[in-house]
This record gives structure tokens, sequence and C-alpha cells, in this order.
């Protein structure tokens, strides 16, 4: 039955590849929509959308809109059965919307109301929550409001990263939809509507949200720099210098209760020991500005004898 289904997908970022696979395996795909390429880096190099390479391997159709509100009409022209989408990252007219017959499905990375937005794995782990999940869903013209059709949750780990999450949860709602696709085709669906009431958000990040405050307590602290581990990463300033954090651990401890918040109060051959509000943030990867990332005991060779007592965020004249 699926294989007889005329499929558009709609997706740009690596979170998306495992749902256009499984379109590619299971459908009749017949065209891909992506964002359009990117000069990037100093030398201004052209990147392709990783769902475009995608594409491109197996043969398929694509179509890279600068505006999917004025340029639509070739992608309905193909008379899709219907349109699904993964963080594609435009908001789809009404004219799309109402197209297919079997309606608009978006594959979002949340338990439905709770992290609509374009960044919810990220805020899934920053806001601390304890499980996420996968909603297949029916897309209108607002974002992530439309209804309902399936949820599954994960829980999420202590030791979980941006990146681990987002792998997990991508694999997730590839499956999720391809299980639920039938009952849409036969319209055998749930179709429940939203709580308006429920709703959080989880919006894309903001460069100040990448800074590390060492004044919150520590699980805040950690939850940070582990929900932006490892893009966009957080950072804090170590002699006016940009340092990006990666690996850490926390440590609960009531000792150097004398000391600031942000300094850093004890280095062994491994690490950097942070002082938080009720805590240690024990720092294991870095990057530092204009250098590749690496383990702190790299950095510490040549570095060891100044850093205890350094306060970090504190400008430097």
């Amino acid at each position: 039955m699926l294989k007889e289904l005329k499929v558009i997908f709609m997706g740009t970022p690596c979170f998306s590849l495992n749902i256009l696979e499984a379109l590619i395996k299971e459908t009749n795909l017949i065209g891909v929509v992506t964002q359009p390429d990117k000069l990037v880096g100093r030398k201004k190099e052209l990147e392709f959308p990783e769902v475009k390479k995608l594409a491109l391997e197996n043969n398929i159709l694509i179509f890279q809109p600068r505006n999917i509100k004025e340029e639509y009409q070739e992608i309905l022209a193909l008379k899709p059965d219907i349109i699904i989408t993964c963080a594609y990252g435009q908001i789809l007219p009404r004219e799309i919307l109402e197209y297919p017959k079997y309606g608009c499905i978006n594959v979002h990375a949340s338990l439905l109301p709770k992290l609509r937005g374009g960044a919810p794995i990220h805020h899934a782990i920053i806001d601390g929550y304890k499980e996420t999940g996968i909603t297949i869903m029916y897309m209108d013209i607002h974002m992530d409001t439309g209804d309902i059709i399936k949820e599954e949750s994960i829980k999420i780990e202590d030791c979980d990263t941006y990146q681990t999450l987002h792998d997990k949860l991508s694999l997730l709602g590839a499956k999720l939809l391809i299980e639920t696709l039938p009952d849409i085709i036969n319209k055998k669906n749930q179709r429940i509507k939203q709580i308006e009431s429920e709703a959080t958000y989880g919006y894309n990040i903001t460069r100040e949200e990448e800074k590390i405050n060492f004044n919150e307590k520590l699980d805040k602290v950690y939850n940070q720099i582990r929900g932006l581990n490892p893009t966009p990463g957080s950072y804090f300033l170590l002699d006016n210098k940009i340092v990006k954090v990666y690996d850490v651990r926390k440590i609960e401890t009531n000792s150097y209760k004398e000391k600031e918040n942000g300094e850093i109060v004890k280095i062994d051959n491994e690490a950097i020991y942070v002082k938080v509000l009720d805590g240690l943030i024990k720092i294991l990867e870095i990057k530092i500005e204009g250098k590749n990332k690496m383990p702190v005991t790299n950095f510490l060779n040549g570095n060891k004898n100044n850093l205890v007592g350094k306060i970090l965020n504190r400008s430097v004249v």
C-alpha cells in the first residue's frame, strides 16, 4: 500500500535523514524539498543541506525554494498524495497545506504541546525534562499547533547530550512515521486537539543562551552544557578568549564555599574544576577560540600553573 503512495518530503538537517531514508525504502517518494545551499566558512564554499545529499544519491527530484510561500507551484504539480515534513525550516502556506488528499504530516521532536518550535531537543535537556519523544501530527498554519496523530516517549538519561538525544529521536521518528502511515491512509488514525494551556516552547537557541552562567545551580549549568553539546556549544570567557565546553561531569559537594562562582578551584591531569552555586563542574573537553576541539589534558600542558584562582567570564584589562 505504501509503495503506491506518492510522497513529497520536506526537510533539511541531519535529523531528517532517517525519516527520508525510511520514505525512500517504504513509499513512492516523488520529490524532496529542502533549504537552499549556503556559502559557509572563510572561503565561502558552497554547502548542500544534508537532505539534498541523500536525495542526490538516490536520484530524487529536488526543490530548493528560497520562499516556499511564493515558490510552490512546481511542487504541487507533482500531485502528491501526502506531504511529510521534518525540520524543514520554513512555514508552509495554506495552498500547500490544503492540497494533498491525506494532508501534510509533520514529524516533530517533542511530545506536543510541550516544546513547540525549532529547538525542542536542545530545550528538552536545557530545561530539565525527564522525558521527551516524537509526535506525528497534522500541520496547520501556525507553528506546531496541529492535531496530534500519534506520540511515543523516551527517557532523557542524565548522561544524554544534544547529539545522543538527537540520534535517538531521529531513529524513533522514522519508525513511528512508518508505523503510523497506514492508519493515516486508511483514515483510522487518531486526531487529538492540542491543549493550549499545556504548551511550552523550544525556540531556536540565541547567542546569549550559549554563555554559561556559573551563578546558577549545578543541575542547571550541567543541563545547559550537555543540551548544547556539540552544537552550537556553550562557552565561557577565559582571559577574554571564548572557550567552548563539551564533555563535562557534575560533582555535588559543599566544599569550596568560600570561593566565587565561576572560579577555577582545582585542576588535575584530566580536568578543570569550576565552582557553581552548589557544586563543581568538571570540564573534560574544550575548544579555545582559534583552535581545534581538544581534551583538557592537552590544554593543561603548559597552562597548569596559571589556572587555579582564575574567575571565568571576568573581563581582563
